[in-house]
């Protein structure tokens, strides 16, 4: 599972011209499910994404969290973030969850989220999208439940 994060001072969603979510200071995380994801994947991801210290404080431009400032997060299902670009020109989305595990585990994500006290909106589900986004810095960071784990001699708190 891939969370794309991205710093926001503010954001919207908009289906056939309608918002159907809005956020102002705090994340925009663009989620993709990969075949064999499970809960653990949501739950990791989850987690680091609102403990993520990406938002800045008189001391340091990266040392708060969104649970910190009470952050709103818009959460949108991307499949395209397990695109495989190694051969060719065109993306292979052959790691890319079936739409019913990725609805699932979506919704799943989306859930825990809400669990934090957050202000959580969402796009649709395999629906077209309009994305607008007010990127903070820019602030874009990539996490995968898949790399976990840091190098042992890398282990940080920070």
């Amino acid at each position: 599972m891939k969370a794309l994060l991205q710093r926001v001072t503010g954001a919207s969603v908009s289906i056939s011209g309608k918002i159907v979510g809005q956020i102002g200071t705090g994340l925009v995380i663009f989620v993709g499910v990969a075949s064999g994801d499970t809960e653990k994947d949501a739950q990791y991801l989850i987690q680091k994404t609102v403990n993520m210290r990406v938002f800045p404080h008189e001391k340091s431009e990266f040392i708060l969290s969104a649970l910190d400032i009470q952050g709103e997060l818009l959460v949108i299902s991307q499949f395209t973030l397990l695109a495989d670009t190694r051969k060719g020109r065109r993306p292979s989305f052959t790691e890319a969850a079936p739409p019913p595990h990725a609805e699932e585990l979506f919704n799943y994500f989306v859930e825990q989220a809400r669990k934090t006290g957050l202000k959580i909106e969402t796009g649709q589900f395999q629906q077209y999208m309009q994305v607008e986004i007010h990127n903070n810095g820019p602030v874009t960071i990539l996490l995968d439940s898949r790399s976990k784990f840091p190098p042992a001699d890398k282990e940080t708190d920070d």
